[in-house]
């Protein structure tokens, strides 16, 4: 675990520290290093000179204002690539603050890197960072202490699902999801799991998620987490996809779009995520989180291109497309959940569902499909606050005939191959009833990080849910 403390002097930081600061900050010792590092116009960096400290970093001013381009992120990451020390200073007497909670996630996200998974030989002397000092006005502190804990925890959440989105999915198997989410949950006890089999998910009429998940050796689950953070009221429900390997199915994808498959459930990880940091924050709301695990293999029993499968609100689904798995699995953990709590406050979903999404937007911002105004407004702010943003799509009955089947209620793909993402939207709109907000996000540009040609696990969009929620209770 990270952990972190405030001075405001920086004679009270440990020795051989990294200070990374801005170039105007008045703290800094006045020595004629420093005079000539904040002569430069871009980031000035050195190891040498620089006693008591191990390391100094000065980056621009402007930096530290800059939410929208993450600039001050992307100064920190070859920073932190290979720590010049595990004891970090960072000058907060001047920072935006969504920039803050930005810097603060990145930092305490350090806690989890892949040589963790000890599946690749690693040089176990190498320094991580292990403790923030936080270089404060007096004034300050009270406020940050705030700002540090929310992080914090959110960073824990995001942690949690990005260590378990990270694992290959020969290990990461639906019943393994289900294992380690009990194993975390232990530790709050105002969480609980609720489990359904095959044979439960079968006399439960899911049969959306039996259909997709019957191909496989590793049976398909449905997990419900459970958190009581007061006794009554309306209960928020999440939804996430737990897709734990794509391959297509019976329309096998080709091996480069299968390659980065395993994140196919962070949806799912996600949801485990947000529940964890919900607990440790000890909200006091009534939460359901709802991840709908299945591998979608080929096998004897795959299902088939032009299948129909009834979801457990009895809504029919010609199955025209077996790669387009998520959508399925999802309608039905929506159906299941509002049936579970017809009176609930909102139901959010969330799948790395279409990459017809991040053609549309990137990597930088989610996809939100609603048709309630005020959870998207809501949503919307909080993306704002939190650094972590989103952006609507339409969903309206001009996408009706995207969905349209001959021979069941809808299907689950549009013969025209146009606008999937809001057609996908618009199928799932059909499994929450319309007495309860029910907002859509498209992960699939924003759950994971990409760096140099390689990809792992974001844990976005915990920090936007986390924002949303302190926002609605």
């Amino acid at each position: 675990m990270i952990t972190y403390q405030f001075i405001s002097a920086l004679s009270d930081a440990a020795p051989q520290s990294h200070l990374i600061a801005a170039a105007s900050c008045t703290y800094l010792p006045e020595t004629a290093l420093v005079a000539e590092m904040r002569e430069s116009a871009s980031i000035a960096d050195t190891r040498f000179g620089c006693a008591p400290f191990a390391r100094i970093t000065l980056l621009p001013d402007a930096l530290w204002q800059d939410s929208l381009s993450e600039g001050l992120l992307t100064a920190l990451r070859p920073l932190l690539a290979s720590p010049a020390s595990p004891e970090l200073i960072l000058d907060v007497t001047d920072i935006d603050d969504v920039v803050l909670a930005q810097v603060l996630r990145f930092l305490f996200n350090q806690a989890h890197r892949l040589s963790d998974l000890k599946l690749k030989q690693t040089d176990e002397s190498a320094v991580r960072l292990t403790h923030i000092t936080a270089l404060c006005l007096p004034e300050q502190q009270a406020k940050l202490e705030g700002i540090f804990r929310q992080q914090q925890a959110i960073a824990r959440g995001m942690v949690a699902a990005r260590r378990l989105a990270d694992i290959p999915s020969d290990r990461c198997t639906p019943q393994f999801v289900v294992e380690e989410a009990q194993r975390l949950c232990a530790a709050f006890p105002a969480l609980r799991c609720e489990v359904l089999n095959e044979k439960a998910i079968a006399e439960q009429g899911l049969g959306l998620l039996h259909a997709v998940g019957k191909g496989a050796t590793c049976p398909p689950r449905l997990l419900a987490l459970h958190y009581d953070g007061v006794n009554d009221g309306p209960v928020r429900c999440y939804v996430g996809k737990g897709i734990t390997f794509d391959t297509g199915g019976l329309w096998l994808k080709e091996g480069a779009g299968m390659y980065t498959m395993k994140y196919d459930m962070c949806g799912a990880a996600n949801v485990m995520g947000l529940m964890l940091t919900i607990a440790e924050l000890a909200m006091p709301v009534r939460i359901m989180g709802v991840l709908a695990l299945a591998e979608n293999a080929i096998g004897p029993d795959a299902m088939q291109p032009g299948t129909v499968a009834t979801a457990c609100n009895g809504t029919t689904v010609e199955i025209n497309n077996t790669d387009a798995e998520g959508r399925l699995v999802l309608a039905d953990a929506i159906a299941w959940a509002s049936q579970r709590h017809p009176q609930a406050r909102y139901i959010i979903d969330m799948a790395t569902l279409t990459g017809a999404v991040v053609k549309a937007l990137g990597y930088e911002l989610s996809g939100l499909m609603t048709q309630d105004e005020p959870l998207r407004a809501a949503l919307t702010l909080a993306g704002k606050q939190s650094g972590d943003e989103v952006w609507s799509l339409p969903l309206d009955a001009r996408l009706k005939k995207q969905t349209d089947s001959a021979i069941a209620d809808l299907c689950n793909t549009p013969t025209n191959n146009a606008a999937i993402s809001a057609s996908a939207a618009w199928l799932l709109h059909h499994f929450c009833p319309p007495t309860i907000p029910w907002a859509h996000l498209d992960i699939s540009g924003t759950a994971l990080w990409r760096e140099n040609g390689r990809s792992v696990a974001s844990g976005r969009p915990i920090p936007l849910l986390v924002e949303h929620l302190l926002g609605d209770i």
